[in-house]
């Protein structure tokens, strides 16, 4: 799947991505910090839920900020 043609690198969220994890060894990311290598494109939200593409495996979800939960595949 490719990355979405509206996803901008100047929108980005700092959530694990439920597919691949691709921060989950990185030492800031586990500090809670924002890492340089470990972010999601937020293509866009409504509200609380924010709609996600993961640019290193390209899986699309949503997650609920409100409840810290991560939604069904997009």
């Amino acid at each position: 799947m490719p990355i979405d043609p509206f996803a901008d690198i100047g929108r980005r969220a700092w959530i694990d991505c439920p597919s691949c994890h691709h921060g989950r060894d990185c030492s800031e990311c586990l500090r809670g910090r924002s890492c340089s290598d470990h972010w999601q494109y937020l293509l866009s939200n409504s509200g609380t839920l924010l709609y996600l593409q993961c640019p290193s495996c390209t899986h699309l979800w949503q997650h609920d900020t409100h409840g810290g939960r991560t939604e069904r595949k997009c």
